[in-house]
C-alpha cells in the first residue's frame, strides 16, 4: 500500500514540477519541501520509499534536488509556521504528509507553490479543492475517498465480527474533518445494529485513559479516524 501511495505521489509531484522544468535548464537543482505532521521515526518507511522513487527517476538528493524537511513531531500547532518556512525558502513544490492538518497548513501558506498530498480522506468536504473533477488551485495528490468510506468500514467490521453491537470511535475533536466522520459513523451505525461510543483524544497521553473507558463501556471493537494523532502513534494500539 505504501508503494502505491508513493507512486501516485510521484505522479502528482512531477506533474507539478514539469512546468518549471520546461522553463529551466536540466542543471537546475529543484528544492522540495517535505512537511510532515508526525516525526521522522513514524514516517521512516514512507520517506525511504519516497527517496528511492526519486533515485529511480534520476533525482538524487544533494545532486539535482534538495529536500527541506520540516516535522511537527505531533505538535500540530507548529504546522503553519513550518509551512511558512518552506515558502520563505522558495521551494519548488511542497509534499504534505501526515493528514489534512498538514495539507491545510500548506494551503494557507501559499496559493502558488504546487502542493502534493500523500493522502487525504475527503479533499472536497475538507475544503482543500473545489471538486475531484476540477480541483483548481495548487493542490494535487491522492484521495482515499470521501465520507462514504467511513460507513463502509463499519459495514466491513460488522461482517467480520457479526456479534459486535458497541463500537468505540477514537477521534480528535479539533481536527479538520473529524466531526463529519463521527457524524457519518453515527448515521450509518443503526443500520448494522451498532451503537457508537465516541471518545475524544487530544494527545497520545490520553490513550491509556480512553482505552480504560472503552473497556468499561464494554465495547466490542474499535475504530479510529485518520488524524495524525492516531496514524503517528500506531505502536500504542
Amino acid at each position: 500500500m505504501n508503494r502505491i501511495i508513493v507512486c501516485l505521489v510521484f505522479a502528482g509531484m512531477f506533474l507539478a514540477l514539469s512546468g518549471a522544468a520546461k522553463a529551466q535548464q536540466q542543471t537546475k537543482v529543484f528544492r522540495i519541501g517535505f512537511l510532515e505532521a508526525t516525526s521522522p521515526s513514524v514516517s521512516l518507511a514512507r520517506l525511504e520509499a519516497f527517496r528511492q522513487g526519486l533515485r529511480e527517476l534520476g533525482y538524487v538528493e544533494g545532486k539535482n534536488i534538495v529536500i527541506e524537511y520540516r516535522y511537527a513531531e505531533g505538535n500540530f500547532g507548529r504546522l503553519p509556521e513550518l509551512a511558512a518556512e518552506l515558502v520563505r525558502l522558495k521551494v519548488d513544490v511542497i509534499v504534505a504528509a501526515g493528514g489534512t492538518t498538514a495539507i491545510q497548513a500548506a494551503k494557507s501558506a501559499t496559493s502558488t507553490i504546487p502542493i502534493v498530498v500523500t493522502a487525504t480522506g475527503d479533499p472536497v468536504g475538507d475544503g482543500l479543492i473545489a471538486s475531484l473533477a476540477r480541483p483548481g488551485g495548487n493542490i494535487t495528490g491522492l484521495s482515499l475517498g470521501g465520507r462514504e468510506l467511513d460507513g463502509k468500514r463499519l459495514e466491513l467490521l460488522k461482517e467480520t465480527v457479526p456479534k459486535v453491537s458497541r463500537v468505540a470511535v477514537f477521534w480528535y475533536p479539533t481536527g479538520p474533518g473529524e466531526h463529519p466522520t463521527l457524524k457519518e459513523l453515527r448515521a450509518v451505525a443503526p443500520a448494522f445494529g451498532i451503537e457508537i461510543r465516541s471518545f475524544e483524544v487530544r494527545s497520545p497521553n490520553d490513550f491509556e485513559s480512553v482505552f480504560q473507558a472503552a473497556t468499561k463501556g464494554r465495547v466490542g471493537a474499535l475504530t479510529v479516524t485518520g488524524h495524525p494523532v492516531f496514524t503517528g502513534n500506531r505502536n500504542k494500539f
